[in-house]
């Protein structure tokens, strides 16, 4: 039996916006618990996309990005009579940002460029545009969702 369930924790908001989610975007880029060199990381890579698009505000190009790259549903395995279902169900609201999070900071990550600003901004860019391998993750979860939509029933 598992015992009672974590205490969601209050963020801070950060100090330049004023907002919790990108506190809890750079808490999940920090490495080794450095979070003064994840900030300016996340700053500097809004300061590059400022530069590369002049007309859009780079605050609302990362929560636009963030936005196209969080998913909707996702499948879980089950497992039922000796076999084993990929069962579709939707993603809570909470899971979803954290889920979108994640997948941008690692497709940045692998990106080959010179610095880590510079991948993370342009794989925010192009997730505010819809590509990249953050946003293709994404498709390709709602693609397998869609291909086992038979299971649903199974939910649980």
């Amino acid at each position: 039996m598992r015992k009672s369930t974590a205490k969601k924790r209050i963020l801070m908001p950060d100090p330049k916006f004023g907002s919790v989610l990108v506190t809890r975007f750079v808490n999940n880029l920090m490495l080794d618990g450095k979070k003064s060199i994840a900030f300016k990381v996340f700053y500097s890579a809004l300061d590059i996309i400022d530069v590369k698009l002049e007309d859009e505000d780079a605050l609302e190009v990362w929560e636009k990005s963030l936005e196209n790259i969080t998913p909707h549903v996702e499948v879980r395995s089950r497992r039922i009579g000796g076999a084993t279902f990929q069962i579709p169900q939707p993603v809570r609201e909470d899971r979803r940002t954290s889920l979108g999070m994640k997948w941008l900071i690692s497709a940045a990550r692998k990106r080959n460029e010179k610095t880590m600003a510079v991948n993370l901004s342009s794989e925010i860019i192009a997730g505010f545009k819809e590509e990249g391998a953050a946003y293709k993750k994404k498709m390709d979860t709602h693609r397998m969702a869609e291909a086992n939509k038979a299971f649903s029933h199974f939910r649980f």
